[in-house]
């Protein structure tokens, strides 16, 4: 060991003697900071991790490595002093490891020296540290790959630049066997094999922040061949030709070709080891949750997950299919069997091909791909299959991936969160393949049923609604095989073993009153309870022996996991509107993008409130942008909740509207809204608008005169409307924000509580502005730079944080609790009832009137967001057109919202694992430059450092004294 770091002393001193080291680093560090300030754009990439440079380092390593090891044996071969050093009393393998320790602590030194980069992007914005250590680990495992190369190379010429071009070819090979420029010209298979051989290819994995043992394995194999050859080459120069060695050739020649053939075997032995890694980000991105594992291992029946990928498909997405593979064959192993993982290529098989068209809707889709000579069109699947029982799921390549556009006109293609959209689509399966005798099956705990009814109070109306109820038990009963047990219990006679007190104390159930202005109460309530979940269930006049049924099952599937949420949706019309010329134009507000996120998810039923109430199967009613509402409707809403039901409103005071004359946009009051009863829970959404200096821009259309030419361009300008929130306005500790980086409201109101109210509440602020805020209350939303150059509109007001979004759980106080129920008839007290002519009808022929809930379960959730504009289809376009991706951060976080309000956060983790793009924070492009500047400074400083440190190393040298010389005669 001694003799290796000898060696490698002598080779560190020879660097730094010269200014080999500064120039070499020195021109690598530039180049590194070229590449991720210009060519990747790093502040208009917007991403807060350093991924484009790992992404350059595979090619910037060449250079590098190249220059620092072209002379390492090619000048010792020049000077003559190889022969030397070949008779000395050292093993060759210590020499060769010696130098090739001096060239990797070199490159490991340039690598550090980037260290300035993750540094000081930490200060910009949320950086994730694992992908970085991942990142920088590979990138030293692949320098001592490319240092073996340079180091082999260098010993067969005395020429240094052929060993510099030599070592940049055949490196460059390495990396370029792997890339899309060579796979695309071959099929899936074909791809597969050599991408598995390229460093570049074998490097992305390790870029995102997986570690896999394979990757390992594969760039300590190259290394160890690459060394073995160099030891190989440098001893063949010590051979005679004659027969005394003839043996010992053959041997050598013999062991470099099974050390060839072994390290081979062994990362073909390795390569179906999928599970061997280390996921290094900070939400296990890349890692299958404990929430997927216990799905698949729950399973009853076996599931087919069956990949359809074509041997001939599209580039960038032959890249994914690798990964694809895995991770369904990972849910296979993790399973135990219970997961069917198949992967077909229907083109090579016509019965699949036909079945898939026939069956499942599985067709191929045309891609142009570009061939060397011309581009052509090919017809490729690239589908998944999810099927269990007689219940399937489909996803398309545009159901898995995301697509970037890069500055440079390149595409980046990624699979978005392929164990979400697995996950959930198993999901999905799962459950419509479920029904009431499964669920039954499923639960080991007590199922109870429970009906308290007073009969003897009970209306005439609703005299036949125990017997309806008493039917349905009984048949619920034989299909649960005895694990449900019903009762029926009326808490006003004397064999009852709870009073009225004790259930509303227990249960949180409160009678109901005849009418506003009767002291008359009865109650007709049901309480399902499995195990220590209870479920309570309001009963109707006008329910039918199914609408009963339904509510039962529907709150027996809320107790048991495992079953897809159904998400009730609110939202204003969305009809043509006629302009001033009378010609129809399309809504301009519409929600197409939200329900098509939301059915990915959850069984989403449009609702009409009119009806005044919410079917009994629906888990989450959503509101969006309440407006024109009668208090029947508010009434539904209201009542809903009182049931223990989970209500989201997103209840904006603004909406938007067409400017003038059809052109632009401007905004209108809403009314007609949930404002007075959101007000009465304890939540006022005010009337004004909030503004920040931290926001989302706003693209405009702008005109140059160039010469006679208008030319129209696109500015993104600052608009203080849509508030741009971030990490430092979440809440920290709520799982329903985990995951997102931010979130934009767009002309969102400010939400003030009410402490009185919510005192006993469990209240959580979710979303809050920043401390420079403040508020508008004009529609006019076109900015004047004329008036207020900096930022397009006045500054008025207190500027403090305002609160955007909250969400309460606990006890509410019906709206109505004092008021007539819309649908009771009855007028306010001091007023006479109008008669119209006609007789009162029979009491017994009257419909049952709607009985108002005056309290709600400590169970009831309720979340209530300032703005309604943020999922609004205009709204959406509008940050699609700016080349921002935030407006899916809106889309995800009313799911999250969804899957708190209904208590099943299983997804909920997942989707939060997923990649969320951690942004950086707002920068003026001063800060932006000094930022930028900084690292370049870093990099001069480090240079320096490394010329001094040259300079002190040349003077600390002494020369050689010569015997049989004057005492002054030194050689140097």
């Amino acid at each position: 060991m001694k003799q290796i770091w000898a060696i490698a002393r002598k080779e560190l001193e020879a660097y730094f003697a010269s200014p080999l080291a500064s120039i070499f680093t020195g021109t690598f560090l530039c180049l590194s900071l070229f590449v991720f300030f210009w060519m990747e754009t790093f502040f208009a990439r917007n991403i807060a991790d350093i991924r484009p440079l790992f992404r350059w380092l595979p090619i910037l390593l060449i250079f590098l490595v190249a220059a620092l090891t072209m002379r390492l044996w090619s000048e010792e071969q020049k000077m003559g002093t190889i022969e030397i050093l070949l008779t000395l009393p050292v093993r060759i393998c210590h020499i060769v490891a010696g130098k090739f320790l001096a060239a990797l602590t070199l490159v490991v030194i340039a690598l550090i020296l980037t260290s300035g980069l993750p540094i000081t992007v930490s200060f910009m914005g949320d950086l994730d540290w694992g992908p970085v250590f991942a990142g920088y680990l590979g990138a030293g495992l692949m320098a001592a790959a490319y240092v073996a190369i340079g180091l082999f190379i260098s010993s067969k010429t005395d020429n240094q630049i052929i060993a510099l071009i030599s070592t940049v070819l055949v490196c460059g090979a390495f990396y370029l066997i792997g890339s899309n420029q060579i796979t695309d010209f071959f099929g899936n298979q074909p791809g597969e094999i050599l991408r598995a051989i390229g460093t570049g290819s074998r490097f992305e994995s390790i870029e995102r922040g997986v570690i896999d043992l394979r990757d390992l394995v594969y760039y300590l194999s190259l290394t160890l061949f690459f060394l073995i050859l160099n030891i190989f080459s440098l001893d063949k120069k010590r051979w005679s030709n004659g027969g005394n060695t003839a043996r010992y050739r053959k041997n050598a020649w013999l062991a470099v070709i099974l050390a060839g053939f072994n390290l081979i075997a062994l990362n073909v032995w390795l390569s179906p080891f999928h599970s061997a890694r280390a996921d290094l980000t900070s939400q296990r991105e890349y890692s299958i949750s404990q929430v997927t594992r216990d799905l698949v291992t729950s399973l009853d029946e076996p599931l087919l997950i069956r990949g359809y990928f074509s041997a001939k498909t599209h580039p960038l997405l032959a890249t994914l299919i690798p990964r694809i593979k895995d991770t369904i064959t990972e849910y296979s192993i993790l399973s135990g069997g219970k997961v069917i993982a198949e992967f077909v290529d229907p083109r090579e098989d016509e019965e699949i091909e036909a079945e898939a068209n026939r069956a499942y809707g599985i067709k191929p889709v045309p891609f142009q791909i570009a061939g060397r000579y011309e581009a052509s069109v090919v017809n490729s699947y690239f589908d998944i299959l999810i099927k269990y029982g007689d219940q399937y799921e489909t996803l398309g390549f545009g159901d898995i991936i995301e697509v970037q556009a890069r500055k440079d006109g390149t595409l980046d293609v990624q699979l978005r969160n392929l164990e979400y959209d697995l996950t959930r689509s198993i999901k999905k399966a799962v459950c419509g393949f479920q029904n009431v005798e499964s669920i039954f099956e499923e639960t080991d705990n007590k199922t109870l049923l429970t009906a308290f009814i007073t009969r003897e109070s009970l209306p005439d109306a609703l005299s036949e609604l125990p017997e309806r109820i008493t039917r349905v038990a009984e048949e619920l009963q034989e299909l649960s095989k005895g694990k449900l047990e019903f009762a029926m219990i009326d808490p006003d006679t004397k064999e009852s073993p709870v009073t009225r007190k004790e259930l509303q104390e227990r249960y949180g159930l409160q009678p109901l009153a005849f009418s506003i202005f009767s002291g008359e109460t009865f109650y007709l309530h049901l309480v399902l309870q499995v195990g220590e979940q209870i479920n309570r269930i309001y009963p109707a006049g006008d329910m039918t022996e199914a609408d009963i049924r339904t509510e039962i099952e529907a709150a027996l599937k809320r107790s048991v996991s495992g079953f897809l949420k159904t998400v009730g949706l609110w939202t204003p019309s969305e009809e043509p509107s006629p302009d001033l010329y009378g010609r129809m134009q399309p809504p301009i507000s519409s929600y197409q993008f939200l329900k098509t996120k939301l059915k990915e998810n959850y069984t989403v039923t449009p609702v009409d409130l009119v009806s005044g109430r919410i079917p009994g199967d629906v888990d989450t009613l959503l509101i969006i942008a309440p407006q024109g509402m009668t208090d029947k409707e508010r009434f539904a809403a209201d009542q809903y909740l009182m049931r223990g039901g989970a209500l989201i409103v997103a209840a904006g005071n603004y909406a938007l509207d067409r400017a003038g004359h059809g052109s632009g946009l401007s905004l209108r009051r809403i009314d007609g809204g949930l404002k007075e009863m959101l007000a009465s829970y304890g939540v006022d959404v005010c009337e004004n608008l909030v503004l920040d200096t931290q926001n989302e821009p706003f693209p405009v259309p702008v005109t140059r005169d160039l010469g006679g030419f208008q030319i129209q361009e696109i500015h993104q300008v600052d608009y203080p409307y849509f508030v741009d929130v971030r990490k430092d306005g979440m809440d920290k500790e709520s799982p329903i924000l985990s995951g997102i980086a931010a979130v934009t409201m767009h002309w969102v109101s400010p939400i003030e509580t009410d402490q009185v109210k919510n005192r006993d509440r469990n209240l959580t602020v979710l979303l809050t502005s920043t401390e420079n805020a403040w508020l508008n209350d004009a529609t006019d939303i076109q900015p004047d730079f004329e008036r207020y150059p900096e930022i397009g509109f006045p500054v008025e007001g207190e500027r403090k944080s305002r609160i955007l979004a909250v969400t309460l759980k606990g006890r509410f106080e019906s709206c109505f609790k004092d008021k007539p129920s819309p649908f009771s008839g009855e007028e306010p007290a001091g007023k006479e009832p109008e008669k119209k002519g006609k007789e009162p009808e029979e009491e017994g022929d009257r419909e049952p009137a709607m009985q108002t809930i005056r309290s709600s379960p400590n169970s009831a959730r309720l979340v209530v967001i300032g703005s309604g504009e943020f999922v609004n289809d205009t709204i959406i376009n509008i940050s699609r057109t700016s080349g921002q991706d935030r407006f899916l951060n809106g889309l995800d976080l009313l799911e999250n919202l969804i899957d708190w309000s209904v208590e099943d956060e299983d997804l909920l983790a997942i989707r939060s694992r997923g990649y969320h793009a951690k942004i950086l924070k707002p920068m003026t492009k001063a800060e932006q430059t000094f930022w930028e500047t900084k690292n370049y400074v870093i990099v001069v400083l480090s240079l320096a450092v490394i010329a001094v440190f040259s300079v002190w190393t040349r003077k600390r040298q002494k020369p050689m004294m010569l015997s049989g010389l004057p005492d002054n005669t030194h050689v140097q």
